[in-house]
């Protein structure tokens, strides 16, 4: 059984959580009483941390070589003076105009081989010397000038990674990166399979990034520069930091990443930082039901803990709206501490938000904040925040804790990158991203404790292992997952699944290619459905997992065979009726079941899932029947289960506990059978630790 486990905390200033916001002093530079009232007032909510500096590079370098320290001097030593820390942020997420109109080569080009014109966030290339010389001045100085600072607990090192660019310097950049990995063009050749449509290069200067009105069509490439995207962006973080970790080298350094990005291989960007730190903003009361939104934002939660599978931060979030979603709604009562501590329930040690107080002007003057045009305490948000930020002030022996999963999902951005260029079965929507939060649902309704992992990731711990979609697998992850399997775990793989290797190459000799021998199954065809079309699993009689009924498909539908696999569900129309929908693989001690349809019926996952996780004996927050719409999750340290209820239905709920001796964390008071939730409530159980 997978054990809970005490983290120091991320910083050693602050030992509880940390409570804070994205923070601009340098947009009211003009009216210094603004930023007495925002120290009196972070006080007021309960703040002790704030992220400093993030887009501040006009204000702190007016002009080239000109440096202006004197406020953020102030901004530094009033924190101090008043118990608030900071992430000191390096500012190149934003260059200023004088660069730009100096420095032309600083700003990024197309994929359409134009150049932009100054203006927006991250609009400038990573690989420019120039914009590398500038970044290395600049935090060269403020760690210079604040590495030791006692107020300072760690860098935000810019902000929100992304984008591409296309100049000269990327593109030999890229030949540079290939020839790294490849070492001879014929080995590239071979890789990227030129020989199709006769693009075989011959000359290293022949070889571009993709292009609109260019090479497209070869996916190995496309695949290969998103990697080297990838790479390029990490190795300016890098570039980025090497002035901070001179002066301070345990000093941490975080990047904040963004809700399931696509542009990025997280986990590749994971093993450079310090300490992972992602922005949430859930579009809440906009579905059909919050908690359709809250469980794809629990699976990314669930994906930045296991990144580092350690506590993570929670670096923004806001306090009321956004302004940027298609429609601005409000959040409802009780939704402010239950989406906070939907964070802090899969593994985050802070809150904090986008932003302290809104702008006056721009486009994010109407983003919410913690503190309105108004200007003062008394709104429905600053209480809000005030008040959770009470209750996480009580809830130190939180800090630290893990969350003990003993189930998987596995989710790579190979895979991704690969299955959404693949051409075939279903180019209107394959649906790779929305079929992995599908199967993970299932997981998070039952309170099931579930780590995001990588192909690399070792699988030593867990019991139930979710591979859907596998499309892009490497031999080895084939054979890592059929030991896993014999070792007495379980397996639910899905149709598409071990198709292309790591260069997008077929698998020759039948799919799944390495996962072929642990399902048990030859997949011989896959079908395309229209949205109009339709089939059904249907379950045979007496199958063990004790299932039974017929259940929708629509989209996607393998044509399998089984070899060694016990068959366990049949297609019941269409030319295939009667061939197998669902098998079971007996591997040793373990069993290896693959689905080869997508159902789109979610309580076939409810079904499936639950008799997987009783069979493989897979922990659970809580063991009791959860009401649709509330989940629970679990952290430990070994010693003390903190068990989140958190009610996502819109309605009120009733839970009843387990046999367990529960608490109520934030009150002490004992609580056992019946316990009401009403709707957007929140509650924090502890008990010993099983």
């Amino acid at each position: 059984m997978a054990q809970g486990r005490k983290f120091p905390p991320i910083s050693g200033k602050i030992p509880g959580f940390m409570h804070g916001a994205d923070y601009n002093p340098d947009q009211w530079l003009h009216d210094p009483k603004i930023f007495e009232e925002d120290i009196r007032l972070m006080k007021l909510a309960n703040c002790n941390v704030m992220s400093v500096g993030i887009f501040a590079w006009a204000a702190l370098e007016p002009e080239e070589g000109r440096f202006e320290f004197g406020w953020l001097d102030h901004v530094l030593d009033t924190f101090a003076a008043n118990g608030i820390y900071a992430w000191l942020a390096t500012p190149s997420g934003a260059r200023p105009a004088w660069m730009s109109q100096q420095y032309p080569e600083v700003l990024r080009v197309g994929a359409n081989r134009v150049r932009n014109l100054h203006g927006a966030r991250h609009n400038h290339c990573y690989t420019s010397p120039v914009y590398r010389e500038k970044t290395a001045i600049m935090n060269a100085k403020l760690a210079e000038r604040y590495g030791s600072h006692p107020a300072v607990v760690g860098w935000h090192v810019s902000n929100e990674y992304g984008g591409e660019c296309h100049c000269d310097y990327c593109q030999e950049a890229f030949r540079d990166w290939l020839k790294a990995k490849y070492g001879s063009l014929d080995a590239l050749n071979r890789a990227w399979w030129t020989a199709f449509w006769s693009h075989t290069y011959t000359d290293w200067a022949q070889v571009e990034s993709p292009a609109p009105h260019g090479e497209s069509a070869v996916h190995g490439h496309n695949l290969d520069w998103r990697r080297f995207v990838t790479a390029q962006t990490i190795d300016f973080y890098l570039h980025e930091i090497a002035p901070l970790k001179r002066v301070r080298p345990e000093l941490p350094c975080t990047a904040n990443f963004m809700d399931l990005f696509y542009d990025l291989d997280y986990r590749e960007f994971a093993k450079v930082v310090d300490v992972i730190s992602w922005d949430a903003y859930p579009t809440w009361h906009a579905a059909k039901s919050d908690a359709d939104v809250a469980a794809w934002f629990s699976f990314n939660h669930d994906l930045f803990r296991s990144l580092k599978r350690k506590p993570f931060m929670l670096m923004e979030s806001t306090p009321s709206l956004t302004n940027w979603q298609p429609v601005s709604k409000l959040k409802r009562p009780g939704m402010h501490r239950l989406s906070s501590l939907q964070a802090v329930a899969h593994g985050s040690d802070t809150v904090q938000y986008f932003q302290w107080r809104k702008s006056r002007g721009s486009s994010e003057k109407f983003h919410g904040a913690v503190v309105d045009h108004a200007g003062h305490e008394h709104t429905r948000v600053f209480r809000d925040v005030a008040d959770l930020g009470a209750a996480l002030a009580g809830l130190g022996e939180v800090i630290g804790t893990s969350v003990p999963a003993e189930a998987a999902i596995l989710f790579d951005w190979d895979n991704r990158w690969a299955v959404n260029d693949a051409q075939g079965p279903r180019n209107s929507g394959i649906r790779y991203e929305q079929t992995v939060v599908q199967h993970y649902r299932a997981l998070w309704e039952l309170g099931v404790p579930t780590d995001v992992i990588g192909s690399d990731d070792e699988l030593a711990g867990y019991k139930l292992l979710i591979v859907p979609m596998a499309y892009l697998m490497r031999q080895e992850t084939g054979e890592k997952i059929k030991r896993f399997a014999r070792a007495g775990g379980t397996v639910a793989a899905t149709y598409w699944s071990g198709v292309v290797d790591e260069h997008d190459l077929c698998h020759l000799g039948g799919f799944p290619g390495p996962l072929r021998a642990a399902a048990g199954i030859w997949a011989e065809e896959i079908e395309g459905l229209h949205d109009h079309d339709r089939n059904t699993l249907v379950l045979r009689e007496g199958n063990p997992l004790g299932i039974v009924g017929s259940y929708e498909i629509r989209e996607l539908c393998e044509l399998i065979h089984a070899e060694t696999a016990e068959v366990l569900a049949e297609y019941g129309e269409d030319f295939y009726a009667g061939r197998p929908a669902l098998t079971v693989n007996r591997l040793d001690a373990g069993r290896a079941y693959y689905l080869a349809a997508r159902v789109s019926d979610p309580a076939f996952y409810a079904a499936f899932y639950e008799a997987l996780v009783r069979e493989a004996g897979v922990r659970r927050a809580i063991e009791t029947a959860l009401p649709p719409g509330v989940t629970a999750q679990l952290r430990s340290d070994g010693v003390s289960d903190y068990v989140f209820l958190l009610n996502f239905s819109g309605k009120s709920a009733e839970i009843e506990l387990d046999g367990a001796s529960y608490l109520d964390a934030e009150t002490g008071d004992a609580v056992a059978g019946t316990l009401g939730l009403p709707v957007n409530a929140s509650r924090i159980l502890k008990r010993a630790a099983k």
